[in-house]
């Protein structure tokens, strides 16, 4: 077998394109990455990297091994730090999106810190962070309909919709005479250029045709279309789970009585064979405490189905 150091060498510099670049990363000269790079290639009779004038390219051989090596430094990196993870289990680093984050968890985390005071929690919302390749993640709490692959998927809570908008927009009239068209439509962008059909599907289950809905405001997060609902921008969907404290304060109020389950649900994902984390156990039972809670408090059990 090559050398660990050339192996390495290799890897970053094809990586980077750069045997400048690649000195930088692994504290050496750039003298010494060129070098074991050319005796790996003496060892495998190959041409690994090509060297032009302002870059590296590889070469056919050169993507195949560095195919390679980044699946086994990768390997190598997870199964590290989860042998360092168990140093220090009272750690649990959880992903979440960031609606789910600001106005769901975060108002809810000095009840986990009273439920299990010897958790410590790193909380991301980054929605590149991905379970499967980050070692750096235990869990995470995702939107969708529960089909990631190769891992355990748990539904927590299903998605409840009704129409908002503040108080000053309706102006004490009865909302069951508001004429939507007369207001400014606010939506939530599943896709750069698309949006989420929640106004479509509230207006059915609502029984209200002709509403167009082509216009208004755009967002692409659901916590901004919220906001400004509340600043009096327009009229929102939004899941119920999510404006409890705008509900209880008033800064938020319903048009019609009409509540619709939504399409998507919440999930806690974690890794497959992951269950006997003793910092992720204590979280997924924390969450369905706080899940029921919510649903007695909406009157129903729906928000607990598994």
């Amino acid at each position: 077998m090559p050398a660990l150091n050339a192996l390495r060498a290799f890897e970053v510099a094809g990586h980077t394109g750069s045997f400048t670049r690649a000195a930088e990363m692994l504290h050496v000269t750039q003298s010494a990455v060129s070098r074991q790079v050319r005796q790996l290639e003496t060892q495998l009779g190959e041409t690994l990297l090509l060297r032009r004038h302002h870059h590296l390219e590889l070469s056919a051989t050169g993507r195949l091994l560095l195919q390679a090596l980044k699946m086994s430094f990768d390997c190598i990196e997870l199964t590290v730090r989860g042998i360092q993870e168990r140093t220090h289990l009272r750690r649990l680093r959880v992903n979440a999106p960031p609606t789910f984050a600001n106005r769901w968890l975060m108002p809810r985390l000095q009840s986990l810190r009273a439920a299990a005071p010897e958790v410590e929690i790193t909380l991301t919302t980054r929605l590149k962070d991905d379970l499967v390749e980050s070692g750096a993640l235990d869990c995470a709490i995702r939107f969708g309909n529960g089909e990631w692959g190769g891992l355990d998927n748990q539904l927590l809570m299903n998605e409840r919709h009704i129409a908002v908008c503040s108080p000053a927009m309706i102006g004490g009239r009865d909302t069951s005479e508001i004429d939507l068209n007369a207001f400014t439509l606010l939506h939530v962008l599943a896709a750069t250029d698309q949006r989420y059909l929640t106004w479509q599907h509230w207006l059915k289950a609502a029984h209200i045709e002709g509403v167009d809905t082509r216009g208004g405001y755009e967002f692409d997060l659901l916590d901004h279309a919220i906001r400004a609902a509340s600043d009096g921008l327009g009229v929102t969907i939004a899941d119920r789970h999510m404006i409890g404290q705008e509900l209880r304060q008033g800064s938020l109020v319903p048009i019609l009585d009409v509540e619709v389950d939504g399409h998507q649900s919440y999930w806690l994902v974690t890794r497959t064979g992951q269950d006997d984390a003793p910092q992720v156990a204590l979280f997924r039972e924390w969450l369905r405490t706080e899940i029921e809670k919510q649903a007695r408090a909406l009157g129903d059990k729906r928000g607990t189905r598994n």
